[in-house]
């Protein structure tokens, strides 16, 4: 799946805002070239929630693990939720991954390294192994966002 691709399947599920920040709209430069998906049904980005998946296209301070500094690639980072994490990982999100877990490895679904322990999912640039894990990690991060979303402000879904 191409950053396109991946921006295009998130952007056309229900109430998504998407959040690409680029020079000379206000965004600090760090986040320049990165995207953020946000269960948002008004249009506006919430103001206590955290966005459901984003897409990190450089390494960050204290996240370069995955080594996004190799030329064409990036992660797409995922708010899986313990049950999706725990299946996927074969441990729950505070219990150490298993050694030889490589997250720079594409295509694969791994921690993320950082917000593993949160129940975040990555991949690094998915490819034909992971590209309906990643449609189906994105979809269940949505609609955890928008069950949080409903709880949050008294509402039902749809």
């Amino acid at each position: 799946m191409t950053q396109d691709e991946i921006i295009t399947f998130v952007g056309g599920m229900d109430s998504v805002l998407t959040l690409r920040p680029a020079p000379g709209d206000g965004s600090p430069d760090i986040s320049w070239g990165d995207t953020f998906f946000y269960y948002a049904p008004d249009g506006v980005v919430p103001a206590t929630a955290q966005p459901f998946a984003t897409i990190t296209t450089k390494d960050l301070p204290g996240d370069e693990t995955s080594r996004l500094d190799r030329p064409d690639t990036y992660r797409v980072n995922i708010a899986a939720g313990e049950e999706a994490f725990t299946r996927w990982t074969g441990h729950a999100p505070r219990e150490p991954a298993p050694e030889g877990t490589d997250p720079a490895a594409g295509d694969t679904v791994t921690a993320h390294p950082v917000y593993g322990s949160a129940g975040w999912l990555a991949v690094v640039n998915p490819g034909p192994r992971t590209r309906a894990a990643t449609a189906e990690l994105l979809t269940a991060a949505h609609g955890l966002a928008r069950a949080r979303h409903d709880r949050r402000s008294g509402t039902t879904g749809d």
